[in-house]
């Protein structure tokens, strides 16, 4: 975002870097399962980083930001299904929404590192420390980026060390077990429908796909809100998403410690609470209790995805494999990403009002998430 900024593109730019990043999960869904399945999916996650390594090395040498993102957008997309897949072949059942709230924990701590760094590395301290440091000599304004571009390259090095630690779990599935008269575009589009056409499946795959893409938007909300109704920098901006991270946090603790598995539907109602509590955001213009309502924003969001998260596993793998099940998630998440961010983008350039925006998208989620409640307890009352 710094870096556009700097080069000066327009504001409509910024949501495309999520989107150019998002779209190889959808193009290349098919296939990343399929690798996950058949290889060592520690390996599989090592390859992943390595590519995710060269993208952050590509903005070193001036690759415009949105081809980086798109690349990036590929070893991510290669890097799930083998970090899911992994996690239902080595957890048992019981634990399953257990392991979903720590990797929850994990990734969102991991996101709060994101943030925090990186609203410090594009700050006016870190670039006085520079100036400070005579580490700036050119007279522009990009070596502070670049040196946050460096930080960057050295943690995804860090993280491929790492991957090698994982255990592998000794399972694949080669070709020979998938449908031989199949292609993989074929059977991915197979595993879509039995995923769909299952209640607890598709009720799981529902509310996630709705969650992460509001999750995306969410994001790119959070930051405009806060500078245009809270009058805040990009720096405290960044800042702010800290509450909301916190929040998923703890409310994917307490899913851990109070929701077992088959429990898992009890929390559906948390969704519509989702979106009305993100419908009065825009109504908010302190900064502590902005901080109140996005850390709430986060606490239902965590206490809610965490549980569904694992249904959708354990009804995958019972359905197709690990990494097949994992790819058609990524897949349909990811394309509501696409959508919320697209709408967003083309909101943003016909400059919609932010307010509005925020609570159309807000009762939005509440009315999807009400008529996703009314499904599963339909479909509950035919099979009971």
């Amino acid at each position: 975002m710094a870096l556009l900024q700097m080069q000066g593109y327009p504001a409509f730019w910024i949501p495309l870097l999520k989107l150019v990043f998002t779209a190889s999960y959808v193009v290349f869904g098919p296939w990343v399962g399929y690798c996950a399945d058949r290889w060592s999916k520690p390996l599989v996650m090592v390859f992943s980083n390595c590519i995710k390594f060269l993208a952050c090395f590509s903005m070193l040498v001036q690759t415009n930001p949105i081809v980086a993102f798109s690349l990036c957008g590929l070893g991510a997309a290669i890097y799930a299904p083998a970090r899911y897949g992994w996690i239902t072949e080595v957890v048992p059942t019981d634990d399953l929404v257990r392991a979903n709230a720590w990797i929850e924990i994990c990734t969102v701590g991991a996101a709060l590192l994101g943030i925090g760094l990186g609203g410090f590395l594009v700050g006016d301290y870190w670039q006085q420390i520079i100036h400070a440091g005579n580490i700036q000599s050119d007279g522009t304004s990009t070596n502070h980026v670049n040196i946050a571009l460096i930080s960057l390259c050295v943690i995804y090095l860090l993280s491929t060390f790492l991957n090698f630690k994982v255990p592998d779990s000794g399972i694949r599935h080669r070709a020979d077990t998938l449908n031989a008269s199949n292609s993989i575009v074929r059977q991915f589009w197979q595993d879509q429908r039995a995923l769909w056409r299952d209640p607890l499946g598709s009720t799981s795959l529902s509310v996630t796909t709705i969650f992460w893409g509001l999750g995306a938007l969410m994001q790119l909300l959070v930051l405009a809100w806060a500078q245009e109704s809270l009058h805040l920098s990009l720096e405290h901006a960044a800042y702010l998403q800290a509450a909301t991270a916190i929040g998923v946090i703890l409310g994917a603790m307490a899913a851990s410690w109070s929701i077992p598995l088959l429990a898992a539907p009890r929390v559906l109602p948390l969704g519509i609470m989702l979106g009305l509590i993100l419908s009065l955001m825009t109504y908010v213009i302190d900064v502590a209790m902005a901080v109140v309502i996005t850390a709430s924003i986060g606490f239902v969001g965590g206490f809610f995805v965490v549980p569904m998260n694992a249904m959708l596993q354990h009804r995958g793998v019972q359905l197709l494999t690990a990494g097949r099940s994992i790819s058609v998630q990524n897949t349909c998440e990811n394309t509501s990403i696409l959508a919320f961010l697209s709408m967003y983008s083309a909101l943003l350039y016909f400059q919609f009002d932010l307010s509005t925006l925020t609570i159309v998208v807000g009762l939005l989620v509440a009315t999807s998430m009400t008529l996703v409640n009314l499904r599963y307890r339909h479909l509950a009352q035919n099979i009971a």
